[in-house]
């Protein structure tokens, strides 16, 4: 379909293209199985102005927004979502400074995270505080000048390879969820440390570490808005980067499409291609049509945030939950039409399939983005009667 892309988008889509066919696809295998992040990618991703593409131009960036973030990541991730998560996660880490950052904030650490110079990185989920936001253990307590943060962030994108974290923690836990604050925290800072790398299913060319903060003392200035704003900008963030989250979901659900087809086209059982089988085919007329379905809720959100809605929670969530569930069911048909052959590390659609699951669970488990649908349209309905 025709989504009515600008130049400029289409540029990016084919710029995109471009790199992951020549430049990660002979390599996606290799990052897979070490694991290792994939420093010299994310350098020509800088090189090519994909860092900046959500970032103002008077910062440094291509001043675009969510729109052709999503763009981006959805043609990186049709061949690496783990090296197109590298895109995707330092957006997330750079949202909150968008949203409620200062000129100072943003002057200071927007320009290297638009240059590609530095990665961001969001911390926000904890051992006991994943869907449960409001039970963050992490604290920042104010010492004259400073705040000192104690506490430990889990499962964290881009985490020890980042320069620039996004951090909620407690101002005053009487409050509750009105006491938390977000703040800024550069690597490097006394306190401030990283635990193990996980060993992870899918999305293994991605960086996933625990933050460890230990007496770790930050300039007050690195507080972003003012005390008590912590959860409202986590769920604003979210908000907005959700469509990225349901992009890399499209992108893995398109890219096992891409590689079902030729597929079918390639193998012959007695006699014949298994395309030309109507089990095939209508497994794979299935699977086009949800990544079809999927793409036009996806770009639609994604302007729609870009137009300045106000009211975003409710088609966010269903954009993410959505396009993650088709990527779970398109990547396992994937395997299905594959066969055993599906289910080899030589083929691709065995790690789409892996890459996949993530996208149900990371940035609120598609279980919460469920009861976010629902609590939006029973309060929409109460409006209405009122």
């Amino acid at each position: 379909m025709d989504y009515g892309l600008t130049e400029e988008q289409v540029m990016i889509q084919d710029m995109c293209r471009q790199i992951s066919e020549e430049k990660i696809k002979p390599v996606r295998e290799q990052f897979d199985e070490s694991g290792e992040f994939p420093r010299e990618i994310f350098d020509l991703f800088a090189q090519s102005d994909l860092c900046g593409l959500y970032i103002e131009e008077k910062y440094g960036g291509m001043g675009g927004g969510v729109m052709e973030l999503v763009v981006a990541v959805e043609e990186l991730s049709k061949v690496c979502s783990g090296i197109a998560l590298s895109v995707a996660a330092t957006a997330l880490g750079t949202f909150p400074i968008i949203i409620h950052g200062s000129d100072e904030q943003k002057k200071k650490f927007l320009p290297p995270i638009a240059s590609g110079q530095s990665l961001a990185a969001f911390g926000l989920t904890e051992a006991n505080a994943g869907s449960d936001a409001a039970g963050i253990q992490t604290t920042a307590i104010k010492d004259g000048d400073e705040y000192v943060l104690n506490g430990t962030k889990q499962w964290i994108t881009n985490g020890g390879e980042a320069d620039i974290y996004t951090i909620i923690a407690m101002t005053n836990k009487a409050k509750g969820p009105r006491g938390a604050s977000a703040f800024i925290v550069e690597k490097g800072t006394p306190g401030f440390d990283f635990g193990k790398k996980e060993n992870k299913m899918g999305i293994r060319a991605s960086v996933t570490r625990e933050l460890i903060f230990q007496d770790c003392r930050i300039p007050k200035e690195n507080l972003l808005g003012k005390e008590g704003l912590g959860f409202i900008i986590a769920m604003k963030t979210l908000d907005q980067s959700r469509p990225g989250v349901a992009a890399q979901a499209l992108g893995i659900a398109a890219g096992a499409l891409d590689e079902a087809v030729k597929y079918s086209r390639e193998r012959r059982q007695f006699g014949k291609s298994i395309s030309s089988f109507q089990g095939v085919q209508f497994m794979l007329a299935d699977m086009a049509t949800q990544v079809e379905a999927a793409r036009a809720l996806i770009y639609q959100v994604a302007r729609w945030v870009d137009g300045g809605a106000k009211n975003v929670s409710k088609m966010s969530a269903m954009c993410k939950l959505y396009a993650s569930d088709v990527a779970m069911k398109v990547t396992v048909d994937a395997v299905q039409i594959f066969g055993g052959y599906g289910y080899m590390k030589e083929y691709p659609v065995e790690k789409m399939m892996r890459d996949a699951k993530i996208t149900q669970i990371y940035e609120g488990t598609n279980q919460i983005q469920r009861e976010v649908i629902a609590l939006n349209l029973i309060k929409e309905a109460a409006a209405k009667k009122a």
